[in-house]
């Protein structure tokens, strides 16, 4: 008797929905050509050479230098983890998330924490108070208020798009 050489195979839904979801995440790289994603750029460079410059002394010894290395590091990684999001454009995959509100909070929070950082950081910094951290100190005051400026103008930036996204 001859036997029946015909294949028949089925397809759950599950993973037809596991493999539509599952797609490859975009990559934006005209992101980092524009303005904000230029400004992003830099505010990670220089906030990493913030807190470097301030890790690198006994910094724990004073209070004012303990609240300036929170800002920086802190304000450091949210913007990686912001910079991640907007060069893979999760931010398309998500869109329950007020992406624009989002932007405007957290530029606007950093400028105005790194201002008091910056502030607190320059005002601390004297040679009587260790000649040998001095230098450290001076410069991370001298970067921070240029992150800070940098945050100033993501949030003019975040503005713009916020107010732009509310009048539609």
């Amino acid at each position: 008797r001859p036997r029946s050489h015909t294949v028949t195979t089925t397809s759950s839904s599950f993973t037809a929905n596991l493999s539509s979801s599952s797609s490859t995440l975009a990559y934006d790289r005209e992101f980092l050509r524009t303005l904000p994603g230029l400004l992003m750029v830099t505010e990670i460079v220089l906030g990493l050479l913030v807190w470097t410059l301030i890790a690198g002394t006994e910094y724990f010894l004073y209070p004012a230098f303990g609240w300036v290395m929170f800002v920086a590091v802190f304000y450091w990684v949210l913007t990686v983890f912001f910079l991640i999001i907007y060069m893979t454009m999760t931010y398309t995959r998500i869109p329950q998330v007020p992406w624009t509100t989002v932007g405007l909070c957290f530029n606007g929070s950093a400028f105005i924490l790194y201002l008091i950082a910056a502030i607190v950081d320059a005002t601390s910094v004297t040679k009587e108070l260790d000649s040998h951290n001095y230098n450290s100190w001076a410069a991370s005051s001298f970067f921070a208020f240029v992150v800070t400026s940098c945050y100033a103008g993501n949030t003019y930036f975040s503005f713009i798009s916020w107010r732009s996204r509310t009048s539609q």
